[in-house]
């Protein structure tokens, strides 16, 4: 089997959406200092694909400052709350400062902000337990940890130690896992709430309603259809299109404003905000153990790592495979650079009280475009900087645009599919596991346990128990013990 194979000094150009064929070779390097520096040339981009790329994640991804403050909304064992605003300044913040070092350093094409599966732990578990200020501790500490695993090779290790059967299944299974996301974000598919059936249906009851739904529809397949006539920008001119109609379209016609998602297509009526950063260094970092109980609040850091660590992990091998950033086993180089970036992101999230920062999948959208380098996450980053002021703009993406690119960079990223030897068990199975349950449980980590976990006993069942590794193995008891949290807690008499 063909595999992809990247290396740092010489690498292919970049492939363009929905082209399968022989890669061109690299543009000739201008010798400028940001073609020097991002390697620009020689990853087969450009500054103009770099910046394209960097727009469409943004407009992608620009939704975080509106969902961001309300993950963050609820009340702590205190009953106090965060302000909205300042949470929205703060994601900004974060996001930049994230996201520019992730393009400086990593030199990757990965944009960062508030996780939601972080946002999503510490808004609910976490301050049920602690105050908001003792939550952010705890995601300093989180961040600590994924940094020392950073800085010791463990976390490059892990990431290496994963059979490229797994990392191809992960790339496909992110790409079902954000397909999926689309299509619920866009009201195309919803949870069935009538009796019997199944748990999703087509629309709010078997058929679809309402002019947002159109908007989603007219967006994806202008995209696509600018993808079939290989049109450079494909998607971040369909966002602009999709945009625009819904902006008719919300002038034109009666729609409720919360049927369009968190952000409705129409000019703001203030367009500058003044940011407010009050929440900046409003932590502490080893309260919430007093505050808990030891026992309590060290599970709840072991599941920030577990939900940090291994969504990033995912993200950037599934990302780093599509933009032909790894080499023919599957690793990428400068990996430790772009890990140490995301783990600072732990601590840079809790010292802003954000939330942790990690490596978004959103980020895909704009390798589809083009994208190769940092350069495009310093675009990425320098937009968030943008929206500190900004901030109602980011509102007029209605949700089901950016809903539309995500179906899209699904369908991109499950040609990966032609790598799996699916005649192979210990390769299949795992595969069909990792990618069938990140999409169905909406957990990329619950993908990448079963998939470890799967080819470890398979292996096993072979009678080559010896192949996975030790890594493996240990990998495999950890995903078990994760799986296993609830009872865990039970027994150890944590709520």
């Amino acid at each position: 089997m063909t595999q992809i194979s990247v290396h740092s000094d010489s690498e292919q150009g970049p492939r363009e959406p929905g082209s399968t064929g022989t890669q061109p070779a690299p543009p000739a390097g201008n010798g400028s200092f940001l073609d020097t520096y991002f390697k620009i040339s020689a990853r087969g981009s450009t500054v103009g694909r770099e910046f394209r790329g960097g727009v469409t994640t943004f407009m992608a991804m620009a939704y975080i400052l509106l969902l961001n403050p309300i993950m963050l909304s609820g009340a702590d064992v205190l009953d106090n709350k965060l302000n909205p605003g300042q949470v929205t300044a703060v994601t900004a913040l974060a996001a930049l400062i994230t996201t520019v070092l992730m393009g400086v350093i990593g030199n990757a094409p990965l944009a960062l902000a508030a996780g939601l599966s972080v946002s999503g732990v510490l808004g609910t578990a976490v301050i049920a337990e602690m105050t908001w200020p003792q939550a952010m501790g705890l995601c300093v500490i989180y961040g600590v940890i994924i940094m020392i695993m950073v800085f010791s090779g463990l976390r490059e290790t892990i990431m290496n130690a994963i059979p490229m059967s797994v990392k191809h299944a992960i790339t496909i299974g992110i790409g079902l896992f954000v397909a999926m996301i689309g299509m619920v974000n866009a009201g195309f598919v919803q949870e069935n709430a009538a009796p019997g059936g199944g748990p999703v249906v087509l629309g709010p009851s078997g058929e679809l309603k309402g002019w947002p739904v159109v908007v989603f529809a007219v967006t994806l397949l202008s995209i696509f259809m600018l993808m079939a006539r290989k049109v450079r920008g494909a998607i971040l001119i369909g966002l602009v299109i999709g945009t625009v109609v819904a902006m008719v379209v919300n002038a034109v016609v009666d729609v409720p404003a919360k049927a369009w998602g968190l952000g409705v297509p129409e000019f703001p009526d203030n367009v500058v905000e003044t940011p407010d950063f009050s929440l900046i260094g409003d932590v502490s970092v080893f309260g919430g153990f007093g505050e808990a109980g030891a026992i309590t609040a060290s599970v709840l850091v072991f599941t920030l790592v577990f939900a940090g660590f291994f969504d990033a992990m995912a993200t950037i091998i599934g990302i780093g495979s599509e933009a032909n950033l790894v080499d023919e086993k599957g690793r990428m180089p400068g990996l430790n650079k772009a890990l140490a970036v995301d783990g600072a992101g732990g601590v840079i999230g809790g010292v802003t009280g954000s939330s942790g920062q990690t490596v978004f999948v959103e980020s895909a959208t704009g390798v589809g475009d083009g994208a190769r380098t940092g350069l495009s996450s310093v675009v990425v980053g320098g937009l968030f900087g943008l929206m500190l002021f900004f901030t109602p703009i980011a509102g007029m993406v209605p949700s089901q645009v950016a809903a539309a690119a995500l179906v899209v960079i699904g369908s991109m990223m499950i040609t990966q599919v032609r790598h799996i030897d699916w005649e192979d068990l210990s390769s299949s199975v795992p595969a069909f596991l990792t990618i069938v349950i990140m999409p169905f449980t909406y957990s990329i980590t619950a993908g990448v346990a079963a998939g470890v976990i799967s080819y470890t006993l398979i292996k096993t069942a072979q009678g080559k128990w010896k192949d996975p590794g030790v890594l493996m193995w240990i990998l495999s008891v950890a995903f078990v013990a994760w799986f296993a949290l609830h009872p865990i807690k039970e027994w150890l008499g944590v709520s």
